[in-house]
């Protein structure tokens, strides 16, 4: 019992001390906040929530959807500029079962100011609009002597011509976006680019929280460079064809700051397409819809001449929306389930897996696969209170096929698993994705362009195991993690 109190103690005041410290950051941005509305506000003299349900941005309402739709043109021209800043504090619930306790969980228990945004963003014309955001990380780089570095890069774009045809028979909505991430143009939250949305901060203490987690996406990963057409007609149906290519030449600013390692690099022109039926009654409206892609990416890092270093994804997914707007209360569930079939490079391949053996020591452990299948789901729920206070109750579950080449830990030629040739924390023995749990939030906004949070994230499965995951002992709730943040525009 007593030593039931000490950890009961303990938890109290390391949860006190992250509260303080992040309470400090929040006294610091209410007052900034509560100076003037972002641009998007400023420009058409709304307030956040007429826009973003509950307030809770970047969550669309219809309006908010009808706003971007039709290309950000809403309103008058006015100054475009907004900022926008997160801080955080993390928590892992072990750190034991590391060898670098510093390096897999870099400012645990520390609150952070993690990054801020630039947006240049809103009405060009009346039939032009953009969204531009650019992003500073002040944790981008870890240096050899455990400092951080800051930098910025590109993050979300999107560039449009829209306009909007009304009359006794129709309303039609049509234009083309530019933008640099497949589903960023699309105006619902179950979509790959928008479904998580609360910024994570880089240092590897907020590896396992929420949005750092399980999301149907891509395989084309962001800042790549694409234009979309599409279309709502008679606030029905909706529908958006596409393609994309590396961001080069003209659109290299689509992936202004990426390192060149890390770059995304796709070979040719890459279809996108979405469909969706969506029907608005009184305070509730609903969309279920289906979107896909199919991209050929190399390898990261790669040399993009050579063809045996080119891989390719088929991604398919549906997705469902629907939402309660009635003033105190705002309700939204979202669900999106994605398919992704990824086919490796030939490099990859004859690279193999690591040397490793079946517990004997002496059987190799099976040979590679082409190819591999996952699927993803995720649903949450939310609810908000008078634009003020809000929580929310998310499920993610990874499954797929099980392939030695995704794994990282496992028995050397003398039956033991030793860090020299096994990956501890992030590691799978097992070669299987297999990830699942509960995300438990909620949340306070004290001024409409500010919010404050708490996100718990459960796992009761990673990297395909329940228990010892990784092979030195770690299990899926070793994982779980506490998140406070504070988020802010301006």
């Amino acid at each position: 019992m007593s030593r039931l109190m000490m950890q009961i103690q303990s938890w109290c005041s390391r949860l006190t001390v992250m509260a303080l410290g992040l309470l400090s950051v929040c006294v610091l941005l209410v007052p900034l906040a509560a100076q003037a509305l972002p641009s998007f506000a400023r420009q058409t003299g709304q307030n956040c929530v007429a826009c973003h349900a509950g307030g809770q941005f970047p969550e669309l309402t219809p309006y908010g959807r009808m706003f971007k739709l039709t290309g950000y043109t809403i309103g008058e021209r006015t100054m475009p500029f907004s900022v926008m800043g997160v801080a955080g504090v993390s928590n892992v619930a072990d750190r034991a079962k590391s060898d670098a306790p510093d390096a897999d969980f870099q400012k645990n228990f520390a609150p952070i100011l993690a990054s801020g945004s630039l947006f240049i963003a809103g009405k060009v014309t009346d039939n032009i609009g953009a969204f531009v955001q650019t992003t500073y990380d002040n944790y981008a780089v870890t240096n050899a002597n455990g400092s951080f570095s800051g930098h910025s890069q590109a993050d979300n774009m999107d560039f449009r011509y829209a306009d909007h045809i009304v009359d006794g028979k129709r309303d039609w909505i049509y234009g083309v976006s530019v933008n640099n991430n497949p589903s960023m143009s699309d105006p619902w939250n179950t979509a790959a680019a928008w479904m998580q949305y609360v910024p994570v901060p880089s240092p590897t203490s907020y590896q396992f929280a929420d949005g750092a987690g399980v999301y149907p996406g891509f395989g084309s990963g962001g800042n790549i460079a694409g234009v979309t057409a599409y279309t709502l007609w008679n606030k029905t149906i909706y529908a958006e064809l596409g393609a994309y290519k590396t961001a080069n030449q003209a659109l290299s600013f689509m992936r202004a700051g990426i390192d060149p390692a890390s770059r995304t690099a796709l070979s040719g022109s890459n279809p996108y397409w979405r469909l969706a039926l969506t029907r608005e009654w009184g305070p509730h409206n609903v969309m279920m819809g289906t979107s896909g892609m199919t991209a050929r990416v190399f390898d990261t890092g790669s040399d993009i001449g050579d063809p045996s270093n080119l891989g390719r994804f088929r991604n398919n997914g549906i997705d469902a929306q629907y939402q309660y707007l009635l003033d105190p209360h705002t309700v939204t569930i979202q669900a999106a389930y994605m398919r992704q079939v990824q086919t490796y490079s030939a490099n990859v391949i004859s690279a193999g897996p690591a040397g490793f053996f079946l517990a004997d020591g002496m059987t190799p452990i099976d040979p590679v696969h082409l190819s591999d299948t996952t699927y993803i789901f995720r649903t949450k729920a939310s609810y908000i209170y008078h634009a003020k206070y809000g929580g929310s109750l998310g499920f993610f579950n990874k499954t797929g096929t099980t392939n030695t080449l995704n794994q990282t830990s496992g028995f050397d030629s003398g039956g033991q698993i030793t860090s020299a040739d096994s990956t501890r924390v992030n590691g799978n023995l097992s070669g299987n994705p297999a990830t699942r749990g509960l995300t438990y939030e909620a949340f306070w906004m004290p001024k409409q362009n500010v919010r404050v949070g708490a996100q718990y994230t459960a796992y009761n499965k990673f990297n395909g195991a329940t228990t010892n995951y990784d092979g030195f002992g770690r299990n899926a709730k070793d994982n779980n993690t506490l998140f406070l943040y504070a988020w802010f525009a301006y």
